[in-house]
């Protein structure tokens, strides 16, 4: 189940960032979320079956997560670094597992599509202190960015991996896409967590942004379609990585 929910996972990142890279480069994709994305998979051949599929892989990385989360199969502990792992271990699951049913209602015909990120800022701004809420959250989500840039640097994902399994060059492939791939997703991360606290401090839910939003705010910007492409290009390195992670990630189950 986790090793088909990584692929899955993989499948979305590869197609956020190819729409996105034809985009920057003229040939007609354009900047979108993880669910627009999937949603081009209807366009093919069997589309529903295979939409279907991903939503079930989402489904299992959505399970997956929360199993790492509330059970703790990976010994991350119960101090504070662990206990902050496994919340976002939980809030990861959590939020796949709603993609997973939002993605499945499409694939079934149902519409799928939930609300966008203007729709849940507005309804965290109405709750009491939600404006200082919401400017957590979006700093939050610029913390999660910044960590990403870390990741990108350190290279510790490797360590999940099994390497013993793989050859030399392999190992260095999937070190330079895990870099690239951390370092496209903290930029991204940044990105959605500064247009939350700007939507927080104008008290304007339509200023959140999420990551079609996001890629859209690179494009408009000076250079804006080489950083879309780069970043693009760092996106579908990371898809390609989730694919090198469900053949080779150790996988504990306690």
């Amino acid at each position: 189940m986790a090793r088909f929910g990584y692929a899955a996972y993989g499948v979305v990142y590869v197609l956020v960032g190819v729409l996105a890279f034809r985009a920057a480069s003229g040939g007609g994709g354009k900047m979108t979320g993880q669910e627009g994305a999937l949603q081009t998979i209807l366009l093919a051949p069997l589309g529903r079956f295979l939409l279907g599929l991903v939503a079930l892989g989402l489904l299992g990385y959505a399970a997956w997560r929360l199993f790492q989360g509330i059970l703790d199969p990976e010994n991350e502990g119960r101090d504070a670094k662990g206990v902050v792992k496994r919340s976002d271990h939980v809030v990861n699951g959590l939020f796949h597992a709603a993609l997973a049913v939002s993605v499945g209602g499409a694939a079934l015909g149902s519409g799928g599509g939930g609300g966008g990120p203007d729709d849940w800022t507005a309804t965290l701004l109405q709750q009491p202190l939600g404006r200082l809420l919401t400017v957590a959250v979006g700093a939050g989500i610029v913390i999660i960015g910044l960590f990403q840039f870390y990741r990108a640097y350190d290279a510790k994902f490797m360590e999940k991996l099994k390497p013993g399994e793989m050859g030399s060059r392999e190992r260095t492939w999937t070190r330079r896409g895990g870099r690239l791939g951390h370092a496209a997703r903290g930029v991204v991360f940044l990105l959605i967590g500064a247009f939350l606290v700007q939507a927080a401090l104008q008290s304007d839910p339509n200023e959140a942004r999420g990551l079609g939003g996001a890629l859209s705010a690179l494009a408009g910007q000076p250079f804006g379609p080489y950083l879309l492409g780069a970043v693009a290009f760092g996106l579908v390195c990371f898809g390609l990585f989730m694919f090198v992670v469900a053949r080779y990630r150790r996988i504990e189950t306690g």
